[in-house]
């Protein structure tokens, strides 16, 4: 028995880890099997082995133009779920998008704000950018992180879009579930508390606040957890001009409500994140923007 768990163990190991630092493994539904054969301790230290240690990870994935309509359509057929669209910038436009593997893994407490994908179509520069899910699969996720399922999402999208680019915007694998800006900087579990109350009453304050003008969306996850997407402030969500467009996905700004807690990611992390080629001096000109963040929330929830 022992050796039989070391074969299968064995083709597990190959057939995950097999990813060059060029290429995103495909999953095939066949490499899963015998894994019912195991514990879940045992699935799921082999499912993190993704051979992308030591590699860095496009943000984005960049495809030829397309109208919101044509992208909306597509996303569709491939199995997705639009949620919503936003305008996020003049000439540039949000689809927020998920499936059920998605919902699955944000509906784990903490784990919220990988619900949703973004793709962003640029009627100005003539084309669209998709997060890439491997990249704020691992960011978002943490340790919990499952490759097969976000590498999987990758697929489904690659599929969906053929011919889809690399972003310049990348960051190390190995140092997504740590990241930071800088030293004194927030982490992605370091959020933004902007009110509490029971999960019924914050959704209620969301949805009535300014009639309703700012709420785009809620994404119900869980019996205790709703991810919500809603609208900044116009002064607020001008940043994503000073500091690129082509990054306006980012838009619009979630919040979860979850156990009697509405909190935001912070700020400082989660532009940074989205942005990972902004340097000091792009930072310090934004600099307020964290806090006009945390005011417009806050306002919503008083």
């Amino acid at each position: 028995m022992k050796k039989l768990i070391a074969v299968v163990l064995s083709v597990m190991i190959a057939t995950v880890v097999s990813v060059s630092a060029n290429e995103f493994l495909p999953y095939n539904p066949q490499d899963a099997v015998g894994v019912a054969a195991f514990t879940k301790k045992e699935v799921a230290k082999e499912v993190t082995k993704t051979g992308l240690e030591g590699t860095k990870i496009n943000t984005y994935l960049v495809g030829e133009y397309m109208d919101v309509k044509t992208a909306e359509d597509t996303l569709k057929a491939a199995g997705f779920e639009v949620v919503a669209n936003y305008k996020s910038v003049k000439k540039g436009t949000t689809i927020v998008f998920t499936d059920a593997a998605l919902k699955a893994e944000a509906a784990k407490p903490s784990r919220s704000n990988i619900a949703v994908m973004r793709l962003f179509v640029d009627e100005q520069e003539k084309m669209i950018s998709i997060t890439n899910p491997v990249y704020f699969g691992k960011a978002f996720m943490q340790e919990e992180y499952n490759h097969v399922i976000f590498n999987a999402e990758l697929e489904k999208i690659n599929q969906a879009f053929p011919g889809l680019s690399r972003s310049k915007d990348a960051w190390d694998f190995d140092g997504l579930a740590s990241y930071h800006f800088m030293i004194s900087m927030p982490y992605y579990k370091d959020v933004d508390i902007v009110g509490k109350g029971t999960n019924e009453e914050l959704l209620a304050k969301v949805k009535s606040h300014k009639k309703g003008k700012g709420f785009i969306f809620e994404l119900k996850l869980s019996e205790t957890s709703t991810l919500v997407g809603y609208a900044l402030s116009k002064r607020t969500s001008k940043f994503v001009k000073k500091i690129g467009r082509a990054n306006a996905g980012i838009l619009p700004y979630c919040f979860t409500i979850e156990n009697g807690q509405a909190t935001a990611l912070s700020a400082k992390y989660y532009i940074a994140i989205s942005y990972p080629l902004l340097d000091m001096n792009g930072f310090m000109g934004i600099m307020t923007i964290p806090g006009a963040v945390i005011k417009d929330y806050e306002k919503v929830f008083k």
